[in-house]
């Protein structure tokens, strides 16, 4: 199931106008305590969703009241997200982490999110590799930067002719 609020507010909107210009009136949209409107509200609070709730200003913390109070589903959805950033951030023991992660995928199941379900079958398939970023807590970012260092070094070149001298001058700039 799959609902994408900005657009049900955007035909919301479009047929309340619709129905005020049969009727012969003037638009007047329903505005919240904050003053904003259904659209203004799920457009502004985007931001605030990719924050943590302890980083929210004071208007981000009203808006988000609202907005959590208007869709609930959205708030599940917040928790959900911000729990498995918390267990990335918190967690610097690997066992640890393994018990939030497991407590995570109970939590996506008894809120039926599809698109969360897809997520935690990632997790549950590549489990022992996410894992080991508590060994040092280190990711793979440096071998896919100095990836897109060879691709785009090669795309410079327009493909490449001899293989051992293309590695040649690979070894000689990044070594």
């Amino acid at each position: 199931m799959r609902i994408d609020y900005r657009w049900e507010a955007i035909q919301e909107a479009n047929d309340e106008m619709e129905e005020a210009k049969l009727m012969g009136k003037k638009y007047q949209p329903c505005t919240f305590e904050n003053g904003d409107t259904k659209k203004e509200l799920l457009v502004r609070s985007r931001y605030l969703l990719f924050k943590s709730s302890e980083k929210w200003t004071d208007s981000q913390k009203r808006r988000a009241k609202i907005l959590f109070e208007q869709y609930p589903k959205l708030k599940t959805a917040y928790g959900l997200c911000h729990s498995l950033r918390m267990i990335f951030a918190k967690n610097t023991i690997k066992d640890a982490a393994r018990l939030s992660m497991a407590k995570w995928y109970n939590k996506v199941e008894e809120a039926g999110f599809h698109s969360f379900n897809v997520i935690a079958a990632t997790f549950y398939e590549h489990y022992d590799d996410i894992l080991n970023f508590y060994n040092n807590r280190t990711s793979n970012a440096a071998a896919e930067s100095f990836n897109s260092k060879i691709k785009l070094f090669r795309s410079n070149l327009r493909g490449v002719q001899d293989k051992s001298f293309f590695l040649f001058r690979i070894k000689n700039l990044y070594a």
